[in-house]
């Protein structure tokens, strides 16, 4: 049986067996009990997955064709798919879930953020993005590659650049190289007045991320504090730690 990709949801298909067993490797480096695919498309990695010992795992796929190749092609897969996108399913589980996947390119933000709303129920998270997010989610402070993303992340999970994925690891190949990324939540978190202040400080510091943040921030601190050097600094130079200490001081 066949099936055919779709542009429209950003499907570049997994084919490279070593790759599959390298994000098997390292997703087995850390506890797991219970295991959401993200997006297994033609189930390249899905068949490694279902040999894992001892783990609930369920898939969350999309595509109606997918689903019936799945079912057809791994029958061990039958009863254990979601058939609805990641932005839209509740959390799969009730308690602690890892989180895997060949992250379609064009939600792959949007999935670091539902990642971000279901932190509590996410101590791991191993995927697959185009080069370009993966080196923007673990950029340091002061690099250009540095922005909402880095922050909002690395506020919550220590983040590691595994390895690179040429494209023609893929079919059809993609323009551009792939990178994964793991995520491990953070014990502690960096104290903030509250997570709302915080993000809502993030994205709008980095919307004007050239000028110095008294211009971007100005509505939300009194003018004395937008007096205070950090002010003159760029959204770029703050580290979360940094982002953290501003929203006990922002208005209410």
């Amino acid at each position: 049986m066949e099936y055919t990709l779709k542009k429209s949801l950003g499907q570049h298909f997994l084919k490279d067996e070593s790759v599959c067993e390298r994000i098997v490797d390292a997703l087995q480096q850390d506890m797991l009990t219970q295991l959401v695919e993200v997006g297994p498309g033609g189930g390249a990695l899905t068949k490694y997955l279902l040999k894992i010992p001892d783990i609930s795992l369920k898939a969350v796929e999309l595509d109606d064709e997918k689903v019936v190749y799945l079912e057809k092609t791994y029958p061990a897969i039958k009863g254990k798919i979601i058939h609805q996108s990641i932005l839209d399913t509740p959390a799969p589980f009730t308690d602690q879930f890892t989180v895997v996947g060949n992250f379609p390119y064009n939600i792959s933000s949007q999935i670091l953020f539902r990642i971000l709303e279901w932190k509590e129920q996410v101590p791991v998270m191993i995927g697959m993005f185009q080069k370009e997010v993966a080196e923007r989610v673990v950029s340091s402070s002061g690099t250009k590659d540095y922005g909402i993303l880095s922050v909002l992340i690395q506020a919550f999970y220590e983040v590691e650049y595994l390895f690179d994925v040429p494209p023609e690891s893929f079919n059809p190949p993609p323009k551009v190289m792939s990178g994964v990324i793991r995520l491990k939540r953070r014990a502690v978190y960096e104290p903030m007045r509250s997570e709302r202040s915080f993000f809502v400080l993030v994205k709008a510091a980095f919307n004007q991320r050239r000028k110095m943040l008294r211009n971007p921030l100005k509505g939300m601190f009194d003018a004395d504090t937008l007096q205070e050097a950090i002010f003159t600094k760029r959204a770029e130079q703050l580290t979360v730690a940094d982002f953290a200490a501003l929203t006990y001081k922002m208005k209410s």
